[in-house]
Protein backbone atom coordinates (compact mmCIF):
# COMPACT_ATOMS: atom_id res chain seq x y z
CA UNK A 1 0.00 0.00 0.00
CA UNK A 2 1.86 3.02 -0.92
CA UNK A 3 2.65 5.77 2.01
CA UNK A 4 0.48 8.61 0.67
CA UNK A 5 -2.75 6.10 0.56
CA UNK A 6 -2.60 5.68 4.19
CA UNK A 7 -5.46 6.75 6.52
CA UNK A 8 -5.13 7.67 10.14
CA UNK A 9 -7.80 4.63 10.60
CA UNK A 10 -5.08 2.91 8.48
CA UNK A 11 -2.20 3.47 10.73
CA UNK A 12 -3.95 2.76 13.81
CA UNK A 13 -5.03 -0.68 12.86
CA UNK A 14 -1.27 -1.07 11.19
CA UNK A 15 -0.03 -0.28 14.85
CA UNK A 16 -2.87 -2.31 16.92
CA UNK A 17 -2.08 -5.39 14.75
CA UNK A 18 1.67 -5.21 15.61
CA UNK A 19 1.05 -4.81 18.85
CA UNK A 20 -1.43 -8.04 19.42
CA UNK A 21 1.09 -9.86 17.68
CA UNK A 22 4.34 -8.97 20.06
CA UNK A 23 1.58 -9.76 22.70
CA UNK A 24 0.90 -12.87 22.28
CA UNK A 25 4.83 -13.85 21.15
CA UNK A 26 5.49 -12.37 24.71
CA UNK A 27 2.88 -13.97 26.23
CA UNK A 28 3.72 -17.54 24.90
CA UNK A 29 7.36 -16.48 26.00
CA UNK A 30 6.20 -16.33 29.42
CA UNK A 31 4.14 -19.87 29.19
CA UNK A 32 7.31 -21.59 28.24
CA UNK A 33 9.32 -19.40 30.58
CA UNK A 34 11.64 -21.87 32.83
CA UNK A 35 10.88 -25.15 31.22
CA UNK A 36 13.07 -27.54 28.69
CA UNK A 37 11.07 -26.08 26.10
CA UNK A 38 13.25 -22.84 25.78
CA UNK A 39 16.25 -24.63 24.84
CA UNK A 40 14.02 -26.42 22.09
CA UNK A 41 12.97 -22.96 21.14
CA UNK A 42 16.82 -22.48 20.41
CA UNK A 43 17.47 -25.24 18.67
CA UNK A 44 14.28 -24.31 16.21
CA UNK A 45 16.05 -20.87 15.75
CA UNK A 46 19.05 -22.15 14.91
CA UNK A 47 17.70 -24.35 11.98
CA UNK A 48 15.81 -21.31 10.55
CA UNK A 49 19.30 -19.37 10.44
CA UNK A 50 21.06 -22.52 9.15
CA UNK A 51 18.56 -22.78 6.73
CA UNK A 52 18.20 -18.67 5.15
CA UNK A 53 22.54 -19.26 5.06
CA UNK A 54 22.35 -22.91 2.94
CA UNK A 55 19.78 -20.59 0.52
CA UNK A 56 21.83 -17.34 0.42
CA UNK A 57 25.27 -19.43 -0.24
CA UNK A 58 24.19 -21.75 -2.97
CA UNK A 59 24.29 -24.50 -0.66
CA UNK A 60 21.39 -26.87 -2.21
CA UNK A 61 22.09 -30.01 -0.28
CA UNK A 62 21.98 -28.61 3.16
CA UNK A 63 19.29 -26.25 1.75
CA UNK A 64 16.73 -29.20 0.78
CA UNK A 65 17.44 -30.94 3.88
CA UNK A 66 16.38 -27.45 6.20
CA UNK A 67 13.44 -26.93 4.11
CA UNK A 68 11.91 -31.26 5.09
CA UNK A 69 12.73 -30.14 8.50
CA UNK A 70 10.49 -26.94 8.65
CA UNK A 71 8.25 -28.51 6.60
CA UNK A 72 7.48 -31.03 9.08
CA UNK A 73 8.48 -28.53 12.04
CA UNK A 74 4.67 -27.54 12.64
CA UNK A 75 3.60 -31.33 13.44
CA UNK A 76 7.14 -31.32 15.23
CA UNK A 77 6.24 -28.26 17.06
CA UNK A 78 2.76 -29.86 18.11
CA UNK A 79 4.23 -32.97 19.85
CA UNK A 80 7.22 -31.35 21.82
CA UNK A 81 5.37 -28.23 22.98
CA UNK A 82 2.51 -30.05 23.92
CA UNK A 83 2.30 -29.35 27.69
CA UNK A 84 3.22 -25.76 26.81
CA UNK A 85 0.49 -25.40 24.31
CA UNK A 86 -2.02 -27.39 26.71
CA UNK A 87 -1.43 -24.88 29.59
CA UNK A 88 -1.53 -21.71 27.14
CA UNK A 89 -5.00 -22.70 26.27
CA UNK A 90 -5.73 -23.87 29.88
CA UNK A 91 -5.22 -20.31 30.77
CA UNK A 92 -6.77 -18.86 28.10
CA UNK A 93 -10.01 -21.14 29.10
CA UNK A 94 -9.82 -19.90 32.28
CA UNK A 95 -9.25 -15.80 31.11
CA UNK A 96 -5.88 -15.51 32.30
CA UNK A 97 -3.41 -15.70 29.55
CA UNK A 98 -4.07 -12.17 28.46
CA UNK A 99 -4.47 -10.96 32.35
CA UNK A 100 -1.78 -8.94 33.91
CA UNK A 101 0.27 -11.48 35.47
CA UNK A 102 1.65 -9.11 38.36
CA UNK A 103 -0.60 -9.96 40.99
CA UNK A 104 0.08 -13.66 40.23
CA UNK A 105 3.81 -13.04 40.01
CA UNK A 106 3.59 -11.20 43.43
CA UNK A 107 1.81 -13.68 44.77
CA UNK A 108 4.34 -16.69 43.36
CA UNK A 109 7.35 -14.57 45.06
CA UNK A 110 5.64 -14.64 48.40
CA UNK A 111 5.52 -18.27 48.45
CA UNK A 112 8.64 -18.26 47.84
CA UNK A 113 9.87 -16.33 50.64
CA UNK A 114 8.08 -17.48 53.22
CA UNK A 115 9.34 -21.11 52.36
CA UNK A 116 12.95 -20.19 52.03
CA UNK A 117 12.28 -18.59 55.82
CA UNK A 118 10.40 -20.83 57.13
CA UNK A 119 12.86 -23.77 55.90
CA UNK A 120 15.91 -22.00 57.03
CA UNK A 121 14.31 -21.26 60.60
CA UNK A 122 13.61 -25.23 61.03
CA UNK A 123 17.24 -26.15 59.77
CA UNK A 124 19.16 -23.49 61.92
CA UNK A 125 17.41 -24.67 64.85
CA UNK A 126 17.96 -28.13 64.40
CA UNK A 127 21.62 -27.95 63.05
CA UNK A 128 20.66 -29.28 59.75
CA UNK A 129 23.18 -28.25 57.26
CA UNK A 130 21.83 -27.21 53.84
CA UNK A 131 23.08 -25.03 50.94
CA UNK A 132 20.48 -23.16 49.03
CA UNK A 133 21.56 -20.48 45.95
CA UNK A 134 18.90 -17.94 44.24
CA UNK A 135 19.43 -17.45 40.57
CA UNK A 136 18.84 -14.24 39.41
CA UNK A 137 20.35 -12.01 36.20
CA UNK A 138 23.08 -14.15 35.39
CA UNK A 139 22.01 -18.36 34.64
CA UNK A 140 22.71 -20.79 36.46
CA UNK A 141 22.21 -23.61 33.95
CA UNK A 142 25.85 -25.36 33.42
CA UNK A 143 25.23 -25.92 37.83
CA UNK A 144 22.20 -27.09 37.55
CA UNK A 145 23.11 -29.53 35.13
CA UNK A 146 25.27 -31.07 37.94
CA UNK A 147 22.69 -32.17 40.22
CA UNK A 148 19.35 -33.62 40.03
CA UNK A 149 16.07 -31.81 38.28
CA UNK A 150 13.53 -31.26 40.22
CA UNK A 151 11.63 -28.89 38.24
CA UNK A 152 9.22 -29.11 41.81
CA UNK A 153 7.67 -25.77 43.48
CA UNK A 154 9.42 -23.82 46.01
CA UNK A 155 8.13 -25.38 49.59
CA UNK A 156 9.82 -25.39 53.03
CA UNK A 157 8.57 -28.82 53.29
CA UNK A 158 10.55 -30.12 50.23
CA UNK A 159 13.50 -28.23 51.51
CA UNK A 160 14.41 -29.50 54.70
CA UNK A 161 13.49 -33.05 53.06
CA UNK A 162 16.49 -32.42 50.59
CA UNK A 163 18.88 -31.36 53.43
CA UNK A 164 17.76 -34.16 55.77
CA UNK A 165 20.98 -35.79 56.83
CA UNK A 166 21.95 -39.01 55.23
CA UNK A 167 19.34 -38.91 52.60
CA UNK A 168 20.41 -39.04 48.32
CA UNK A 169 19.98 -35.52 47.66
CA UNK A 170 21.52 -34.44 51.29
CA UNK A 171 25.16 -33.72 49.38
CA UNK A 172 25.73 -30.30 47.58
CA UNK A 173 23.03 -27.05 46.45
CA UNK A 174 19.70 -26.61 45.96
CA UNK A 175 19.36 -24.30 42.72
CA UNK A 176 16.57 -22.18 42.80
CA UNK A 177 15.10 -20.85 39.72
CA UNK A 178 12.49 -18.51 39.61
CA UNK A 179 9.86 -20.11 41.50
CA UNK A 180 10.64 -23.61 41.09
CA UNK A 181 14.04 -25.63 42.45
CA UNK A 182 15.45 -26.23 39.60
CA UNK A 183 17.95 -29.47 41.00
CA UNK A 184 19.56 -30.72 43.76
CA UNK A 185 23.00 -32.05 44.90
CA UNK A 186 24.57 -29.40 42.44
CA UNK A 187 27.97 -28.66 42.64
CA UNK A 188 29.19 -25.26 42.94
CA UNK A 189 32.68 -24.00 42.30
CA UNK A 190 34.97 -23.65 45.33
CA UNK A 191 36.31 -19.87 46.08
CA UNK A 192 39.78 -19.89 45.82
CA UNK A 193 39.89 -16.14 47.71
CA UNK A 194 42.79 -16.73 50.85
CA UNK A 195 41.32 -14.14 52.97
CA UNK A 196 38.48 -17.00 53.87
CA UNK A 197 38.43 -17.67 57.70
CA UNK A 198 39.51 -21.05 58.47
CA UNK A 199 36.77 -21.62 60.28
CA UNK A 200 34.83 -21.57 57.33
CA UNK A 201 34.00 -25.19 55.51
CA UNK A 202 32.87 -26.33 51.74
CA UNK A 203 29.53 -24.79 52.13
CA UNK A 204 30.55 -21.98 52.82
CA UNK A 205 33.51 -21.71 50.35
CA UNK A 206 31.38 -22.88 47.48
CA UNK A 207 28.57 -20.48 48.52
CA UNK A 208 31.24 -17.44 48.49
CA UNK A 209 32.73 -19.80 44.96
CA UNK A 210 29.57 -19.12 43.33
CA UNK A 211 28.89 -15.35 44.15
CA UNK A 212 32.08 -14.64 42.57
CA UNK A 213 30.97 -16.23 38.96
CA UNK A 214 26.90 -14.93 39.55
CA UNK A 215 25.05 -12.68 41.04
CA UNK A 216 23.30 -15.49 42.68
CA UNK A 217 22.11 -14.47 46.54
CA UNK A 218 23.23 -17.98 48.49
CA UNK A 219 22.17 -19.23 51.72
CA UNK A 220 24.44 -21.33 54.17
CA UNK A 221 22.93 -23.66 56.89
CA UNK A 222 25.96 -24.81 59.33
CA UNK A 223 25.30 -27.97 60.33
CA UNK A 224 27.64 -27.27 63.15
CA UNK A 225 26.62 -24.27 65.11
CA UNK A 226 23.24 -23.67 62.92
CA UNK A 227 24.52 -20.20 62.09
CA UNK A 228 22.50 -18.47 58.86
CA UNK A 229 25.21 -16.93 56.73
CA UNK A 230 23.89 -15.26 53.13
CA UNK A 231 26.71 -14.30 49.96
CA UNK A 232 26.26 -12.06 47.49
CA UNK A 233 28.61 -10.71 44.91
CA UNK A 234 31.90 -12.37 46.61
CA UNK A 235 30.48 -10.65 50.17
CA UNK A 236 29.74 -12.78 52.91
CA UNK A 237 27.38 -12.23 55.86
CA UNK A 238 27.56 -14.65 58.65
CA UNK A 239 25.51 -15.56 61.86
CA UNK A 240 23.12 -13.66 61.01
CA UNK A 241 19.82 -13.87 63.02
CA UNK A 242 16.53 -14.79 61.63
CA UNK A 243 15.08 -11.14 61.85
CA UNK A 244 18.53 -10.02 60.19
CA UNK A 245 18.37 -13.30 57.29
CA UNK A 246 14.46 -11.88 56.71
CA UNK A 247 15.50 -8.30 56.02
CA UNK A 248 18.56 -9.36 53.12
CA UNK A 249 16.13 -12.08 51.81
CA UNK A 250 13.07 -9.62 51.36
CA UNK A 251 15.87 -6.57 50.14
CA UNK A 252 17.13 -8.87 47.70
CA UNK A 253 14.40 -10.76 46.36
CA UNK A 254 10.88 -9.05 47.13
CA UNK A 255 11.64 -6.68 44.48
CA UNK A 256 14.66 -7.35 42.41
CA UNK A 257 14.14 -4.27 39.74
CA UNK A 258 14.95 -1.81 42.88
CA UNK A 259 17.76 -4.00 44.75
CA UNK A 260 20.23 -2.41 42.24
CA UNK A 261 19.36 0.67 43.64
CA UNK A 262 18.93 0.21 47.12
CA UNK A 263 20.76 -2.02 49.21
CA UNK A 264 20.27 -3.39 52.84
CA UNK A 265 21.49 -1.76 55.73
CA UNK A 266 22.98 -5.41 56.89
CA UNK A 267 24.90 -5.29 53.36
CA UNK A 268 26.08 -1.66 54.47
CA UNK A 269 27.23 -3.25 57.34
CA UNK A 270 28.88 -6.49 55.85
CA UNK A 271 31.16 -8.37 56.77
CA UNK A 272 33.76 -8.62 54.08
CA UNK A 273 35.42 -11.80 53.15
CA UNK A 274 39.16 -10.21 53.70
CA UNK A 275 38.46 -9.83 57.24
CA UNK A 276 38.07 -13.53 58.07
Amino acid sequence: MPFEDLTILGVLSHVVDIFLVWFVIYKLIMVIRGTKAVQLLKGIFVIVIVWILSDVLNLNTLNMLMETAIYWGFLAIIIIFQPELRRALEQLGRGKFFARSGIHEDEEQKQRLDAIINAVNYMAKRRIGALISIEKETGMGDYIETGIPLHSNVTHELLINIFIPNTPLHDGAVIIQKTQIAAAACYLPLSESPFISKELGTRHRAALGISEVTDSLTIVVSEETGGISVTKNGELLRDLSMEQFQEVLEKELTDESKSKQSSSSIWKRREKTKNG
